[in-house]
């Protein structure tokens, strides 16, 4: 597993490492139950989650188990920041929110996102 736990000022970020996958949707795949299973064990509203999909393709088959994690573990996130998501990814990922009602904050650079995450809130 790629995801891990990192610190920043103070606070604990759940980090998911789903970049550089390109097209290989099973690595995202098995990255993600993987994940899910952290994710469902933290409080309910207690985890910061910053995702990156850099380098990843997010199309196909790769939506709707997207959707069904976003649906199991949205109850237990308070903040979640996204990078590597641009252009039709952008779209797809909004399309995922309104059909999931977990909201994603997007950015350009790790350390926009990090600093987001820390701000109390």
């Amino acid at each position: 597993m790629r995801s891990k736990w990192i610190e920043y000022k103070g606070k604990k970020i759940f980090y998911q490492d789903f970049s550089k996958h390109f097209f290989n949707y099973q690595a995202v795949k098995e990255e993600l139950v993987e994940v899910q299973a952290i994710v469902v064990k933290q409080p309910l509203d207690s985890l910061l989650v910053l995702t990156n999909f850099t380098d990843t393709a997010i199309a196909g088959d790769l939506m709707p188990v997207l959707n069904a994690s976003s649906t199991l573990t949205k109850d237990h996130v308070h903040k979640a920041a996204v990078i590597g998501v641009t252009g039709i990814k952008k779209h797809l990922a909004d399309m995922l929110t309104r059909l999931t009602g977990q909201p994603l904050k997007y950015f350009d650079t790790e350390i926009e996102a990090k600093e987001w995450l820390a701000q109390e809130n």
